[in-house]
């Protein structure tokens, strides 16, 4: 833990420094983000940070600031810009990967010109694959400079599961560096002093998670919102200007701002956490599998998702609570399965597939074995898992297969949302809520408090069958999400593909690219809605290729051939393959997609040649531009506006009151 003197300052007293990286993603949602996601999803953003502006040249160093540092670091931006923000991040962390369009969101409104963005690296401990792609990162900016490391940022953060040595120097070649040196310099663990370097800045500003950006020294937390950043840039810029007519000079801002914001930082009982842990909230407990004495004088109810690795942690923290409390607590199980963890929702399955064949305890072996076995949870590995419970396999499968369990989940989901839980691990005790992969001495404080309150009850002549309902009665009730934001839906060109019946009382205009990875990761959930939705619901598509994704527009041209030659099947087609293949959209890729479809080879290239699409596609985007669509993926639900792979939840709101309103 870093000194007082050189603690980092907060925006605000709800602001985070907790060391668990999980922490800082939830309360984003807290913070009127998007829910669980880590990343303002209403920014649309596409995860990309674009290339560097800094013009590169001479060597210059701001290790005078409170938070140093150099032309060694990758960096975007003017040298001269007013404000900086420092990200420390980690490339297999999965909420850093959702910070990334809220932080293009803050270039392309403030431009290069007001800020510049910096990277350090800052790999968790528990992340075995984040160090090595931190040295791999360092050596790419070390021989390639600022532009190769944002291109290898880019493909390390839309392939986080494939983080090793062979993408490594893929992805690094890709960015023009010279192999041999890269592969050369891996081997001797060149970069590793420039990553340790980073990691002991992250250590003496007080940074003990990921992520975290320091705006001109002043921290924030997490996966936060836009507008969370807004606040602090917009405050810092005005700073900026009156230093700047005083006479400092543009290239000391960085520095003269951070020692001020250092030295006015709040005092260190002011930097607490003020995570809200007194309110109680009324959770029921329905059904869902207990653990432990049903008339326990202490209920925790964890929302989790086996595929989550913050929840894996926290199990050993959950087991010493059992550990030391005995018969006084029980633990209550809820699915909230998060959309970018494509393996949650299969194993939840399993688990509640146990649940059916064996009970309670079915269900507890399941969820220790799956844990257990986390990351490896393929169609393979829970098929072990279920052989070593002593499944029907056969049943399982057949009710996997028939999605059975799938409405039980979204309830589940469904209730993390109202409550906002929003994100994994989450705790209720008693009603008082606890987020994130939290030390044992969190779960004490609260856990004493209930217990002395709870012998109370039943001192006084509660039931203990009735302790529970008694304890949360006066709670708060699930939240109310606003109505989405409604928009003029027009000047959209028709004869676009779709899917679902043509006269769907609903419709759902899709604008996404091709290259986009949050366009891909939002797939899964639109085919959901499909599924649930059926005939009351038509899905088009619109091509919005961004700027940033050079391969996008072709990849798009192609789809549009495909569609015009074997009409919407073939659309569809195209469609998946490309999402499944992002790093591969280079011209001899689309024309292998297209023989494998069959398509007439001849005019399939002749199309591409001629860019015979280019004129409908930009019709397409130029139609989001007028309404005010700036990022990908973006919705359009009988105009109901939802930017961002939002959860499953966001959409059925969005078709619900479509629904009632069609009627």
């Amino acid at each position: 833990m870093a000194s007082k003197e050189k603690k980092a300052p907060l925006p605000e007293q709800g602001g985070m420094n907790t060391g668990v990286a999980i922490v800082g993603f939830l309360l984003s949602f807290f913070a009127g983000s998007l829910l669980m996601y880590g990343y303002d999803r209403r920014a649309g953003g596409t995860g990309e940070i674009a290339a560097d502006t800094s013009g590169g040249g001479a060597a210059w160093s701001d290790e005078a600031a409170p938070v140093p540092i150099s032309s060694k670091d990758p960096m975007w931006g003017s040298r001269e810009a007013p404000v900086t923000l420092v990200v420390f991040s980690d490339f297999e962390c999965p909420f850093c990967s959702r910070v990334n369009p809220t932080i293009e969101q803050v270039q392309k409104t403030y431009t290069d010109k007001k800020v510049r963005i910096v990277w350090k690296n800052s790999p968790l401990p528990f992340h075995k694959n984040a160090k090595p792609a931190a040295e791999a990162a360092a050596g790419v900016m070390a021989l390639k400079g600022s532009d190769a490391f944002w291109k290898f940022h880019k493909a390390a953060f839309a392939n986080q599961q494939s983080l090793n040595q062979e993408s490594f120097e893929k992805w690094a070649k890709d960015a023009g560096v010279d192999a041999a040196a890269f592969k050369a310099g891996l081997a001797g663990h060149k970069w590793a002093d420039k990553v340790e370097k980073d990691l002991a800045v992250s250590k003496s500003v007080g940074v003990n998670g990921t992520p975290a950006t320091m705006i001109n020294g002043i921290l924030v937390s997490g996966a936060q919102p836009f507008e969370k950043f807004k606040a602090v840039i917009d405050q810092e810029l005005e700073k900026a200007d009156k230093k700047t007519k005083a006479g400092v000079a543009k290239d000391k801002l960085y520095v003269e701002l951070t020692k001020d914001n250092f030295k006015n930082a709040p005092k260190e009982e002011e930097e607490e956490e003020k995570e809200d842990t007194k309110s109680v909230f009324k959770i029921p407990v329905g059904t869902a599998p207990v653990l432990g004495n049903p008339n326990a004088l202490v209920t925790i109810i964890e929302y989790s998702d086996f595929q989550c690795p913050y929840c894996k942690k926290t199990e050993d923290t959950l087991k010493q609570v059992r550990d030391t409390y005995g018969d006084k607590v029980r633990l209550v199980w809820k699915d909230e399965t998060l959309p970018f963890h494509p393996r949650a929702i299969p194993a939840a399955t399993l688990a509640r597939e146990a649940r059916s064949q064996k009970g309670d305890k079915g269900f507890w072996d399941a969820h220790d074995k799956l844990f257990g076995t986390q990351p490896k949870l393929e169609d393979g590995d829970l098929e072990a898992v279920a052989k070593d419970l002593g499944l029907n396999i056969d049943k399982w499968k057949a009710n996997a297969k028939a999605e059975k369990w799938n409405d039980d989940i979204d309830v589940d989901n469904d209730q993390a949302a109202a409550f906002e839980a929003n994100g994994t691990p989450h705790f209720f005790i008693n009603g008082r809520r606890l987020v994130g992969a939290q030390p044992f001495e969190k779960f004490k404080a609260i856990i004493d408090e209930e217990v002395t309150k709870a012998q109370g009850l039943l001192a006084k002549g509660t039931k203990p069958e009735k302790l529970y309902e008694e304890l949360i009665k006066d709670g708060k009730g699930p939240k109310e999400e606003p109505a989405p934001e409604k928009k003029e839906v027009k000047g959209i060109p028709a004869g676009s593909p779709f899917k679902g019946a043509a006269n769907a009382k609903v419709v759902i205009h899709e604008y996404s690219d091709f290259q986009c990875p949050f366009c891909s990761r939002v797939e899964p959930t639109i085919e959901k809605v499909l599924k649930k939705y059926g005939d009351r619901v038509k899905l088009v598509w619109h091509d919005k290729p961004l700027p940033m994704h050079p391969d996008a527009p072709l990849a798009s041209e192609a789809a549009r051939e495909a569609f015009k030659q074997k009409g919407a099947d073939a659309f569809w087609k195209m469609h998946d393959v490309m999402f499944k293949n992002q790093q591969k959209l280079k011209r001899e890729d689309l024309d292998g997609y297209a023989k494998d479809l069959g398509l007439d080879m001849d005019k399939f290239k002749t199309a591409l040649d001629s860019r015979a699409h280019k004129a409908t596609i930009d019709a397409e985007s130029k139609a989001g531009d007028d309404m005010q669509i700036s990022g990908t993926p973006a919705f359009l639900i009988n105009g109901y506006f939802i930017s961002g792979a939002q959860p499953y939840g966001k959409f059925k709101q969005a078709i619900e009151l479509a629904l009632k309103e069609a009627k």
